[in-house]
């Protein structure tokens, strides 16, 4: 069954590649769906998994994971609806396909919660960053499809991306709102983790807890992100940057936010791997 949300999600990523290249609004159609109904299956997945363990399968990095690629999948399809295009599929959904890789091959069997992490803080900590890092990624896809618009607009060749994409002032609004509500999100996350942190400190041993300091790469890695993401906001506001300035620093924190799950939560976290 683990097998089935990668399926729809591979199959859901070719039909937006046949949509963005064809321009095929039966492709379209049929890649939303496709898309629909693995975001549907991995609900229900994860659903089964969280009865089974009494809470959200969200314990280490794999868990995480497969919970972010189905945030994503559901902040891009309310995207998708409320807007009514479609061109972005073809960026997001093989990231999130490939993501779904992970959980898939790796067996992920979920596990109980270890009692330092039955705090409704760390609840709020996690559910908030990963509600961060799916605004974030459609931050990220929003940008790239701005800087590809940008640049055939600026050498005058007028075709391809013109013709796929929503104008330029349409893809700078929608990437400041999704970095303002990721922002909002990864700030509330950071600062209920270090109120956990605290308590979780003064009653447990556990070494993974007493480690826990900005020094810990992946404590580290997530204020940098905000720090970026910080300053793309003032950016904005105070500087006045907008378009593919604004696109470039969501790439780059983007980036940042793979960079945190990927490597540093596999290999170099020592507090982020209960």
């Amino acid at each position: 069954m683990n097998i089935a949300p990668l399926l729809l999600y591979a199959a859901a990523a070719v039909g937006y590649a046949w949509h963005f290249g064809k321009r095929s609004s039966r492709a379209g159609r049929a890649a939303t769906t496709m898309l629909a109904a693995a975001a549907l299956v991995h609900t229900f997945i994860i659903g089964m998994q969280t009865t089974e363990v009494g809470h959200l399968p969200v314990v280490g990095t794999t868990g995480a994971l497969s919970i972010f690629v189905w945030l994503s999948s559901i902040a891009y399809l309310y995207t998708e609806t409320t807007s009514n295009e479609r061109s972005m599929g073809v960026f997001i959904v093989p990231l999130l396909a490939l993501l779904q890789i992970i959980p898939t091959v790796s067996r992920y069997q979920v596990v109980a919660r270890p009692p330092v992490l039955e705090s409704p803080w760390f609840a709020l900590h996690v559910s908030s960053l990963l509600f961060a890092y799916a605004s974030f990624a459609l931050a990220c896809v929003i940008g790239i499809t701005y800087v590809l618009l940008f640049k055939e607009l600026k050498a005058k060749h007028i075709g391809f991306f013109y013709d796929r994409l929503p104008s330029l002032q349409v893809l700078d609004v929608m990437n400041a709102r999704a970095v303002t509500i990721g922002w909002t999100c990864l700030s509330v996350g950071l600062v209920v983790g270090g109120v956990w942190a605290t308590q979780a400190q003064a009653e447990f041993s556990d070494p993974r807890v007493q480690a826990m300091s900005v020094l810990d790469p992946t404590i580290f890695v997530a204020l940098l992100c905000w720090i970026v993401y910080s300053f793309e906001l003032y950016a904005r506001r105070a500087i006045g940057w907008t378009g593919w300035r604004t696109a470039w620093l969501s790439a780059i924190g983007f980036a940042i936010v793979l960079l945190n799950f990927l490597p540093i939560g596999y290999f170099l976290t020592r507090t982020h791997n209960f």
